[in-house]
């Protein structure tokens, strides 16, 4: 991996801080959200238009400037400095790519060169707390349903030679606003039960929209209401919907890491900036170290979330990566800055007139939309195997790695492998024999260990007795 940007990914960079510091400064961005769409049409024109910015990643053939994801996620970092509310997270990163790998020749010809332009926006009308799952960010999507019964959601069913959609779906991002509704749909009733995707413009008959109070303002959701409103289906009934959720999950992913990370760059900024100015007991706050402390502790998560940021962006133009870790790292880092900067700031940095409070609400909102840091790395472990036996190293459990703690078909350096154990529950007691021997009790229960050519002697507490 080449850590140095190009001119063009330079350029790119450097053409979105200054249009969006010229046109999205603190009071635009608290006008836009407080408009009907919650964004500033005229700024999203002047992206689409100037900068070709709905494209970037999509290809020449469709319209679009045919980039990577690479160019998207520092794209995106620039509109999280600003917090800029915009249709670009629902349209160009989960809606479009959905498009583009599943629809037919003609779905793709009619909608993917108004998305490119900026003509046209889209929604994903996934229900919020179902949103990271269907990505696969949280958890395997194959138990993923759109809906099912009377258990709620959106079903599909067949009327004469089209589809009609009946349901009702929840803090959808821009579902209030946007031109085009990719609606997750259930079908097939219990014995052959799938999730697919149906088209549906607004203004469609039996389409009712609102827009819902978001914990994030500069992030809009809207509540999606559907009466028996015909749909056009994505693709093919023969579609798997999944696997294209979970490729499209790991782009969401690394594009939101590098969001995160220039809000959290930002918000760093503003907090370092107050502590130079604010004066108390006769010199700058900044010159204090215990604040020195916390602002170097904020400035280590940030750059390393970062560095985390880009190599998921990299990866990501390049097949599946580690996006799932990367946002995980991200939202800690923002989370932790703008926490800091409320603190920081004292007695200002909790007000609504302050901003510092934006960044700690985007922080927290995209934690509930697309999964705390705790289950993003859970899910990561889970797919490469680290706990289960999958593919991957086997490090914890039933591997056909190394088995480094317990089950694992190699070395089993802890518990249960070819060699001795020394660990049994989390405890490290004793150190493992050489004689193939069972690994010593864990703290609080008995256990033996068995030096070379002495009888085994009780272990109990974590000490060894012989």
């Amino acid at each position: 991996m080449d850590t140095r940007l190009t001119a063009e990914q330079q350029e790119i960079r450097r053409t979105l801080r200054e249009l969006l510091g010229d046109r999205c400064g603190p009071a635009a961005v608290r006008a836009a959200v407080d408009s009907p769409s919650g964004y500033d049409p005229q700024l999203w024109s002047a992206l689409a238009d100037g900068l070709g910015l709905p494209g970037l990643a999509l290809p020449e053939v469709c319209g679009g400037v045919g980039c990577s994801v690479t160019e998207l996620a520092l794209a995106c970092e620039e509109t999280g400095r600003a917090l800029a509310p915009s249709p670009l997270l629902a349209t160009c990163v989960l809606a479009a790519p959905l498009i583009l790998a599943l629809g037919t020749d003609a779905q793709r010809a009619e909608l993917l060169p108004r998305l490119a332009t900026g003509s046209l926006t889209a929604a994903l009308a996934v229900a919020g707390p179902a949103l990271a799952t269907a990505l696969d960010l949280t958890g395997a999507n194959d138990g993923y349903r759109a809906g099912g019964g009377r258990a709620g959601g959106v079903q599909a069913r067949r009327a004469g030679g089209g589809w009609r959609l009946y349901g009702e779906v929840a803090q959808v991002l821009d579902g209030h606003s946007a031109g085009l509704l990719l609606v997750a749909a259930h079908t097939g009733g219990f014995a052959r039960s799938r999730t697919l995707l149906f088209l549906v413009p607004a203004g469609t008959t039996g389409l009712t929209r609102t827009r819902q109070t978001a914990l994030d303002a500069t992030r809009p959701q809207g509540r999606v209401q559907l009466r028996d409103v015909p749909a056009e289906l994505l693709g093919s009934e023969e579609t798997d919907v999944l696997p294209a959720l979970a490729a499209t999950g790991d782009t969401v992913a690394a594009v939101l890491a590098a969001e995160a990370v220039g809000a959290a760059g930002r918000v760093l900024e503003r907090t370092v900036e107050h502590a130079c100015q604010r004066r108390q007991f006769g010199r700058p706050i900044g010159s204090f170290q215990a604040v020195k402390h916390r602002l170097a502790d904020v400035y280590v998560a940030v750059e390393a979330a970062r560095s985390t940021a880009y190599h998921a962006a990299w990866a990501a133009a390049r097949g599946p990566g580690a996006g799932g870790l990367a946002l995980a790292q991200c939202l800690q880092a923002l989370r932790h800055a703008a926490a800091e900067a409320v603190q920081l700031h004292g007695g200002i940095g909790f007000t609504w007139e302050h901003d510092a409070h934006l960044y700690f609400k985007r922080a927290a909102a995209d934690e509930l939309l697309f999964g705390p840091p705790h289950r993003l790395r859970a899910r990561a472990a889970e797919r490469e195997g680290l706990f289960t036996g999958g593919e991957g190293a086997g490090l914890f459990m039933s591997g056909e790695g190394t088995g480094l703690l317990m089950g694992g078909g190699g070395a089993g350096s802890r518990v249960g492998g070819g060699a001795a154990g020394a660990w049994v529950g989390g405890a490290v007691v004793g150190t493992p024999s050489a004689g193939g021997a069972a690994g010593a009790g864990a703290v609080g229960m008995p256990g033996r260990w068995q030096p070379d050519g002495l009888p085994a002697g009780p272990c109990a507490g974590g000490e060894v007795v012989v």
